[in-house]
């Protein structure tokens, strides 16, 4: 499909730090009950806690961006992933227009995906970012945030080379080694960060197995951080 890309410029961005490429891609939903009001939020430089991304992309297929990708947008917040924070400073970050869970999670509409699928390709050509580093907002930051959310298409992408979504054919990793597999992967668990346990299984699960998050490393949960441990080796 063609990508239309509607410049909608944000104040609310400063430089990456000297030297740091952007090496990882953030996905999020506005979380919001409508385009408009997202779009405000994100180029407003009045804001008391100011905030943005680089893209936001509309219900229709339209993208707005936001903040030049050799910038740091200001998107992801207290985040951790693979070992270090400040996840602002070394990815892009794209807001997909969909109102949450908290104003009525609805499934992402096909045209909707089928621009991010090209934004993304693009963005990944121009940037060494690794499959294992395409990530949802609820996986840098599993105790505060829940986005995009269980019903967010990610074996779609994974099918058109956009991050990872191994199917768990092999056995399940031992249910004591559950948090090892998890800080393989990237996720962050204590003495890193202070998010217990069963919220970082619940933002696996929320990702690579919706269909139950309960935050139990139960057989399937196990063999599904068996498969993504193993593709991310």
């Amino acid at each position: 499909m063609t990508l239309r890309i509607v410049p909608m410029p944000s104040p609310n961005f400063n430089a990456r730090p000297e030297g740091q490429a952007a090496e990882m891609l953030v996905l999020h939903y506005t979380g919001m009950p409508d385009a408009r009001g997202a779009l405000a939020i994100l180029t407003d430089g009045a804001r008391e806690k100011r905030v943005s991304a680089h893209y936001t992309l509309d219900e229709d297929g339209t993208a707005y961006a936001h903040v030049p990708e050799a910038m740091r947008a200001w998107h992801a917040g207290l985040s951790w992933w693979r070992g270090r924070d400040d996840v602002n400073a070394r990815s892009i970050g794209i807001e997909i227009v969909n109102p949450g869970h908290e104003w009525g999670y609805r499934a992402f509409p096909k045209r909707q995906i089928d621009a991010l699928i090209a934004l993304c390709r693009g963005i990944l050509a121009r940037h060494p970012i690794a499959a294992r580093d395409v990530v949802g907002h609820s996986d840098v930051a599993p105790g505060r945030k829940t986005d995009p959310g269980e019903k967010f298409p990610w074996a779609r992408l994974a099918r058109n080379g956009i991050g990872l979504f191994p199917r768990a054919g092999g056995g399940p990793v031992a249910e004591a080694d559950t948090g090892a597999a998890l800080r393989a992967i990237g996720y962050g668990l204590p003495p890193e960060v202070e998010t217990p346990l069963e919220t970082v299984i619940a933002a696996f699960q929320r990702r690579f197995r919706p269909a139950r998050i309960d935050g139990v490393a139960d057989d399937e949960t196990r063999r599904a951080l068996a498969a993504v441990a193993a593709a991310c080796s």
